[in-house]
């Protein structure tokens, strides 16, 4: 069914969060201007703390709690890594968490800078309201985050409902989120996508409810779990061709 109502996802779906940012240049940025050692030494501490981080962001449950407050979660695994690394201690002038606050807050300044739109993102938006679906913004994160690049990129006026995770009180793949949303705006879950580059999130857990789930996979990456996505693209700017499509 063609939809009345298009629910968005905001990072790597309308901004570049990780898919375009240079997460490893963030990462020597704010360690390199904290920890005095060599290159090798600093490459060895870097890549052990991209080790922590992918394994506390591997687990949903961690994931949940963790993007509540992203500075205080990364500070938590950088000290980990740095004390692992022999850095800190009784005897060290400063401890590794003391330092691993710093660097987590110049992490997330740099990462913060770095984020853009991504390309026909924007465009596309504009062109979904101007042929005038309802259009959900669904994000997970803290409010005061999700908010400030929200407001960066003056994307609040776009959007008939903003549902942000820490506003919200929960996130996805729950499925009140869904439902909340589609109730908000008065709509069936058959008349609903949810467009997004979270396979769980905007594709499994949409399609449970009876939603149609469109994957941004620039990726490419094969499904999951035996569920496939009502349809893949590879950028939001696809959207408007696939929307044509459906319509003839």
């Amino acid at each position: 069914m063609y939809p009345k109502a298009i629910f968005l996802d905001l990072d790597d779906t309308i901004i570049a969060f990780d898919h375009g940012v240079d997460v490893d240049g963030c990462w020597r940025l704010a360690c390199g201007n904290e920890l005095p050692y060599d290159e090798e030494t600093l490459t060895g501490i870097i890549e052990r703390i991209k080790g922590k981080a992918k394994w506390y962001w591997s687990d949903p449950e961690r994931h949940r709690i963790g993007r509540m407050d992203l500075a205080k979660t990364r500070a938590g695994f950088i000290a980990e890594a740095l004390q692992e690394a022999g850095h800190g201690g009784p005897a060290a002038a400063e401890s590794a968490a003391a330092v691993a606050e710093r660097i987590s807050a110049a992490f997330t300044d740099a990462r913060d800078k770095a984020i853009t739109m991504i390309p026909g993102a924007l465009e596309t938006i504009h062109h979904l309201r101007e042929r005038g679906f309802k259009l959900a913004l669904i994000t997970n994160g803290s409010a005061s985050g999700q908010r400030s690049k929200i407001d960066r990129f003056g994307l609040a006026p776009l959007f008939d409902l903003i549902l942000i995770e820490g506003e919200f009180g929960t996130g996805k793949p729950e499925q009140a989120v869904y439902l909340h949303a589609m109730q908000e705006l008065n709509v069936k879950a058959e008349e609903a996508w949810m467009v997004g580059d979270n396979f769980d999130w905007e594709i499994v857990a949409p399609q449970a409810v009876a939603m149609k789930g469109v994957w941004v996979n620039p990726k490419r990456l094969a499904p999951t779990g035996g569920i496939t996505p009502f349809r893949t693209i590879e950028t939001l700017s696809e959207l408007r061709g696939l929307l044509d499509e459906l319509a003839n």
